[in-house]
Order: structure tokens, then sequence, then C-alpha cells
């Protein structure tokens, strides 16, 4: 597969370049294009793309029309240096430059500047509060550290879409989009529609007054997560029984057979670590997506160049979601309401987002509760051991003993699909503890306000002398969480609700020479959040432009990441493991208390062993292996922290129809916020300590937010090229590169890379092939990477895919028509693991435009 895809963009390459003196030149080049492109999230000024003095990407709407995406969004994932991992066909994570998840709390999202994540996991939920592909002008990308511009949340990158404005986009814009995917057998759905609306209507009544009304609809059915790989392959390896005999055998995607719904039993004097049956993702998953969202903006224009926008979005969604574990968003909806006034010289924004689970749940609990919903954990293991023991008794071989003994053990059962299951799930969705129940139930606000104030501007005369540019700004955030009694507590008064708040400013000065061939910039940013002490945030940035078609570029910058309201503050009670979040306010004591389940783990299988392979007592082997267990070394949260160092070059080459960007840069990481799972024995007697802690009755567990003690190095570049063919064709290609150097003090807490080393994108554009018809078609590929995460880790398998479409313009009735498809030819990959496999999705966009 490699060598076909390579073949294929070398294919692209020889043509575009072996046509350079024969074809005929386009007088719209790519310099014109590229010399005047204007960006704006990169220094959070207008400048153009040639002189921005850090690695920007840029994917406009009219682009993305010409690709095999059905959206935009999705079109990124052409993008130099983007990553784009799946867990829902409804829900789509952007990344850049490592350190991968499907909760990607290291990459910002903004919409016009304004951030559009879900507030208590500081993230967004895919696109959900985005604007629909009818409102959007481009999006931009900044891959890599946006810290000291835009503050937390941004360590790893940012994206900021921006839609169009009213005063200049005016008209009704309307799209179907009709699709189906599911084909060809790939899972167990026959093929299903796939289908989405949009819809934009823009008016101006004069120069000072605006609006517009945004609204989308999408349905469908989503990827299935069927995993069958067995993530305890060898917990009952010292009795020789593997496969499905694993009496603890725990599918990817099968839920209720975790470590925490396993138990040690002894059984007819051998030591077999036995899981409940738990139930299959696909048995018990509602794949149907049904989101909607809307938004209206009011915009007015008191005199040139000031403007002030006052917007309203809404969101419901019901997707799958994927984090540690899978969830089910269940009319979860999300609201924001946003205030925006600028002018030349200064800005100023706050906004307001709500967020309500709805009715959701996490589908880990559904299935380990409606297993106890019928016969509590002690029972069914009772039962198992009385029916083993009569198997064996009765002639049975020991793997088919431990299959009549869970068989015998399962009667009574809810069966996915019967009327008694829907009625227990129906009640489980609803209890909100994960120790009995399923729900997911949070309620959050977050409130943000921010000012711009170009002092260039204010103070014009005094600037263009120096040939300077100053600019500062200030932020406040604050994140107001209601108490529900599970997922979230206010440890200090039960009764109010939670807040954590943050508070940041930063100063940017540029200074141009030698006839602004040499651009200089440094800004400092300073970010105060509660529980920590201020941190400070360095950029520098260097700029050299010999001549209008080349720039060399350097930067030097470092970031914080304050921990998320969930990181911090989470109190959740999930199958008898406390996930509790790691300021001391919310595990004060536990640090110093627990041992680690790393080590737990290591102490029970080793007793096991030698019980069942030296014939020895349970006692004796716990007091041989005591010293395998460890206390916990690691503490409270403290914010994460990058060191980053890059280098870029673009330039304009063969007669101004190629473009050219590369990127080189060097990451150092600390601190990384992560898990680790940890207990407390019911005891505090030092001799009775490892007896406490080989059963998992007598001992208290929980899964702590901490920081790992690794130092972490990586390092990458990227190179992309656009190269214009004729007046007809376009050809587009990029590589990405992204290496994990070493890891100093490894501990095994260090986040995932969860990136694949090679990135490899190639596109050729075809516009008015004939008359008004155009096409493109895309090849794509990864390769395989490791992958780490609490829900499961190992190796994603590489893959390489293809979209293609053609279009066609009714240019009299103002409608586009464009047939097209993703990985066409049907090949399903996974992104992520856990997450679902990914097929083909084949559609007919229709879209209506008048003005």
């Amino acid at each position: 597969m490699k060598i076909q895809l390579y073949l294929f963009l070398f294919l692209i390459s020889f043509n575009c370049f072996s046509q350079v003196e024969n074809s005929k030149r386009s007088q719209d080049s790519i310099k014109k294009e590229e010399l005047n492109e204007i960006v704006i999230t990169a220094s959070r000024r207008s400048e153009k793309i040639m002189r921005s003095p850090i690695s920007i990407e840029q994917l406009k709407s009219a682009e993305a029309k010409t690709m095999g995406s059905p959206s935009i969004y999705e079109a990124l994932e052409n993008i130099k240096g983007v990553q784009i991992i799946t867990p829902s066909l409804g829900f789509k994570v952007i990344n850049t430059r490592g350190f991968a998840n499907s909760t990607n709390v290291r990459f910002a999202q903004l919409v016009d500047g304004i951030d559009n994540q879900a507030p208590h996991l500081g993230a967004p939920i895919a696109n959900a509060l985005g604007a629909n592909d009818l409102d959007i002008d481009k999006i931009e990308i900044i891959p890599g550290t946006a810290a000291a511009l835009y503050g937390m949340n941004a360590i790893n990158g940012l994206a900021n879409i921006q839609t169009k404005n009213p005063f200049e986009y005016q008209g009704v814009s309307i799209q179907q989009l009709t699709g189906v995917n599911h084909v060809g057998n790939i899972d167990r759905f026959s093929p299903k529609i796939y289908s989405q609306f949009n819809l934009r209507f823009a008016k101006a009544f004069n120069e000072k007054f605006a609006f517009k009304i945004n609204a989308s609809t999408t349905g469908g059915t989503d990827w299935v997560a069927d995993d069958r790989t067995d993530l305890a392959p060898n917990a009952n390896a010292s009795t020789n029984l593997y496969g499905t005999d694993n009496p603890a055998y725990d599918e990817v995607n099968g839920y209720g057979n975790e470590s925490a719904n396993r138990k040690t039993l002894n059984l007819n004097g051998k030591n077999y670590v036995v899981a409940r049956t738990g139930y299959r993702e696909t048995d018990i998953s509602d794949y149907g997506i049904k989101n909607y969202k809307a938004d209206v903006g009011f915009y007015f224009r008191p005199k040139k160049g000031n403007e002030l926008a006052v917007t309203y979005k809404t969101a419901l969604i019901n997707t799958i979601y994927q984090r540690s574990n899978r969830f089910r968003l269940d009319n979860y909806t999300l609201n924001q309401i946003a205030v925006d006034y600028h002018t030349p010289i200064f800005q100023v924004k706050g906004y307001a987002t709500f967020e309500n689970t709805g009715n959701s749940y996490n589908l880990r609990s559904l299935a380990e509760n409606m297993d106890r919903a019928y016969k509590s954990d002690d029972q069914w293991f009772a039962d198992y051991s009385v029916a083993y023991k009569n198997a064996i008794t009765n002639g049975s071989a020991v793997a088919d003993a431990h299959k009549i003994a869970r068989t015998s053990s399962d009667q009574g059962r809810f069966e996915p699909g019967t009327d008694a299951y829907n009625q227990e799930k129906e009640e489980l969705i609803n209890i909100n503890n994960w120790d009995y129940g399923a729900a997911l139930r949070v309620k959050s606000t977050l409130v943000h306000a921010e000012g711009l104030l170009n002092w260039d501007k204010a103070f014009l005369t005094f600037f263009e002398k120096i040939d300077a540019q100053l600019l500062s700004g200030f932020d406040y955030r604050t994140y107001i969480i209601v108490p529900d009694g599970n997922y979230f507590i206010n440890p200090v008064n039960p009764s109010e609700n939670l807040t954590y708040q943050k508070t940041g400013a930063f100063t940017q000065l540029k200074k141009d020479f030698l006839d602004r061939k040499i651009s200089l910039g440094a800004t400092i940013r300073m970010d105060k959040a509660d529980y920590f002490n201020t941190k400070f945030t360095p950029q520098f940035t260097a700029v050299y432009a010999p001549k209008n078609e080349i720039s060399f570029r350097a930067s030097y910058q470092n970031g914080y990441r304050f921990p998320s309201i969930f990181e911090g503050f989470s109190n959740v009670n999930s199958g008898g493991v406390k996930r509790v979040g790691g300021l001391r306010i919310m595990s004060d004591g536990i640090f110093e208390n627990s041992y680690t389940k790393a080590s737990i783990d290591k102490f029970q299988s080793q007793v096991n062993n030698d019980v069942n392979t030296l014939g020895i007592t349970q006692a004796q082997a716990i007091e041989k292996n005591k010293n395998t267990i460890q206390k916990n070394p690691y503490t409270y949260l403290q914010p994460e922290f990058v060191n980053s160092f890059e280098f870029g070059f673009r330039g304009i080459a063969l007669k101004q129809n190629l473009f050219i960007d590369a990127d080189f840069y060097y990451n150092s990481y600390k601190n990384f916020i992560a898990q680790v799972e940890a207990s407390i024995p019911n005891t505090t007697d030092p001799k009775q300590i490892p007896t406490a802690l080989y059963s998992k009755n007598t001992q208290n567990r929980y899964r702590l937010w901490t920081n790992s003690k690794s130092k972490i190095y990586n390092y990458g570049g990227s190179l992309g090229l656009k190269y214009r063919i004729d007046k007809t064709f376009t050809a587009l290609t990029n590589v990405t590169y992204t290496k994990l150097d070493r890891t100093d003090d490894k501990d095994g807490l260090e986040d995932g890379f969860n990136t694949p080393e090679f990135n490899i994108n190639g596109t050729l554009i075809a516009a008015n092939i004939w008359k008004n018809l155009g096409a493109s078609a895309t090849a794509r590929y990864q390769n395989n990477f490791d992958y780490v995460s609490f829900l499961v880790s190992g190796t994603v398998p590489a893959y390489w895919s293809m979209d293609a479409q053609i279009n066609y313009n009714f240019k009299k009735a103002g409608i586009t028509t464009k047939l097209g498809g993703t990985n066409i030819l049907n090949k399903p990959y996974n992104s992520i693991l856990g997450g679902p496999s990914i097929g083909g999705l084949y559609y007919l966009s229709l879209v209506w435009e008048t003005k």
C-alpha cells in the first residue's frame, strides 16, 4: 500500500513539474494569491501570511468546496501538520504535533475568536458550537503552542474558524447533503442514509445595521466500535487459559468486564481471575446521530471601522463521545451568547457558554450496573464458584467448567432488546452515581471577557516614526459548575456552586528593520489561576524577508496549561473506583496514604502465580511478595509546561506558480497532567496492609489526576507544496513528520504520543474542466503508531484512503452540485483504539445561493 501511495504522489508531483514550461499560465498566479493572503490568528492582528512570524495554516471555504470532504471541517484532514481523529461520525477532534487524544484539552478551538469549548471538559465537543459550512469564510490553524497570545489550552495548537460578515456576504444560502454509509457489510448495519441540511440568511438594511441567521441539522447512523481484542490476555496465564477460554476475557469494546469487575477465586486449589460477563457496545449503544445547531447575530456599525456584534448560538447533540470511557450524549445542549465591539484601536469582547449534559450516560457504567441489577457481584461470584466445582465433579475439563459456570451464573441476566432490558436501562441512565447507575448529569457555565489595545493605532505618528507595533490584551475567565453530587461536588460549601477563575494579560512588541526586510517580535504573558502561582510566558520571533517572494522565520516560546475543571475537581463514583480531581482541595490525604495500582496488580499476579505453580498457601504467597507493593510517589496537580523552538520557510518559485511552506520544531514538555490509580487499604497496621491490598473488598480505590514525573521531548516538521499547473489544474501535497524523541525519568504516566510518524496527503484539483464542471481526488496515508489511553492501549494500524468529488455549477439557477465520497474504496480503518471502524461515505450535495 505504501508503494502505491508514494507512486501516486510522485506522479502528481512529476506531472506538476513537467508541465512548467509547456502549460499556459493563469493571470491569477500563486504569487498574487499567496502574497496578498491575510491572516489574523498568528499575531492577533491582520498581517500577510508571508510575514507571519510562526507557522500558520489556512483553509478557505472556496478551496474546501473543491475537495472530496463533505464539509470544510472534515477537509482540515488535508492540511499540513493537522491530525484528525474520529471517535464518532458526528465528532471529530483536531490535533497538531503529537499527544493526541479524544478529549484534546491541549488544542483550543475558536469561532471568530470565541472559545467554543464545553466548559466542564475544557475542550470542544467536535464542531457543536462551530459555524455551518455556508457561513464559514476560512479556518486558520496554528500548529504549535499559542499560549503567549491565547493563554491556557493552546499549548499544542489552536484553530480559529472565521465566519462571513453579513455586511459583506448577503443573501440566502441553502444546502442539502444526502449520503450513505455502512456500505458493503463492513459492520452489523446495512447501508444507512446520512443527511445534513444547512441554511444561511444574511441581510444588511443599510450601512449601519445587518443581521444573519444560520441553522443546521445532521442525522445518520454512526460508525460502529466493535474491537474484540482481549485487554487481559495473560490474567490466567499460570493456568494456561487464553483467548475465549480466559475467564477474565475483557474485550476493548465490551464493558462491565474491566479490572474493577474482576475477582480472584480459589477453585479446587487454584487461583483464577474471573470477570463478570459485561455487554458489547454493539448490543447496548444507540448509534443514531441527531445533531442540531443554530445561531443568530445582529451587527451595528456606528461609523466606518467600528462594529458591534451580538450573537446567540445553540446546539443539541445526540451522538457517541469518547473519553476514558465511551459515552452516549443524549439531548446534550450548549448555548452561548456573545458581545463584541471593535474599532481600529481597541476591541472588547464578552461571552458566556452554558452546558447541560441532558440525558447522557456512560456506556461502561450502564453495562456493569446492568449486570449488577439482576445479581450482585458477591452473589454472582459465589454462584460461579459453586457451578464451577459442580462441573469439575461431573468430569468437565477446566476450560469447559469455566464456561458452564458463567452460563449458570448468567441465568436471569437482562438481554438487550427485551422489554425487561429496556426498562432497566431507562432506570439506570437516570441514576446519577456510577456505582449504581450510568447518568452523566452536569450543568456548567463559562464566562469570559477580554480586550485588546493597538497602541500603534492610538498613537499612530509616534509608532510610524519608530516603525513598530505594540499590542496589549487582557482576559478574564471563570467556570461555574453546579454540583450534582456525583460528577462534581463543592468540598467547601456543598450547597454552593463550584467556581474556578483565571486572569491573564499580554503585551506584544514588533519592530521592523532594514526597510522591513527584518521583523523582530517579543511577547510576554502573565496568567494567574485559582490554586496556582502566577505564571509568565514569553515569546520571541524573527522574520527575514529578503524579497517579497521569500521569507524565513524563527521563534521561541513556552506555555502553560492549567488543569481543566474535570482534572481539578472531578468526584466520580465509578464501579467501586472513585475518580478524584488532583487539586488538594479535592484529594487531600489520598496521595500520601495510597499505593499504586500498577504495583498492586503486579503483587496480586505474583501471589496467584505462586499459589498455582509453587503449591504454597495464599498467606505464604502474600508474605513472599509483599515488598512488590509501592507507595504512591505522586502528589497534587501543577500546570503543564512546554518549551518550543520553531524554524520555517515560505517561498514562491517556478515562475510564480509554486508555493512552498516548510517548518521544523523541537518541543520539551514537563508536568504532563495524567491519571494514576491508587488504593488506600482499610487498615493502618503495616503487617495487615498486604493482605488488605490483595482483595478489592478491603481497600478504597481511586483514580487521581496528577503530574507525570517524565520530561518528554519531541520534534518534527512538515512540507507543503501548492502548484498551479495551468488554469485548470492545481496540485496540493504535504508531508508531516512527528517524532517522540525521548522520555527522561519515564514513569509510565506520561500521556500517549498517539501520533503517526508520517502523514502524507496529495490532492489534484481540476477547475472548469468543461464549462462549469470541476473535480478532485485526494490520497491520504498515515503509518501505524502506538496509542495509549485509559480505555485501551496498543497499536493503531497504518491506513491509506482516497476521497474524490465532481462538481457542477448551474450559474443561472445559482445551484452548485457536488457528488463525492470519503474513503471511496471503503477499506475500514481506525483513527484511534477503542473508537469506531470508519468506512466509506458517499454523498450528493446541492447548494442554492442567491444574493
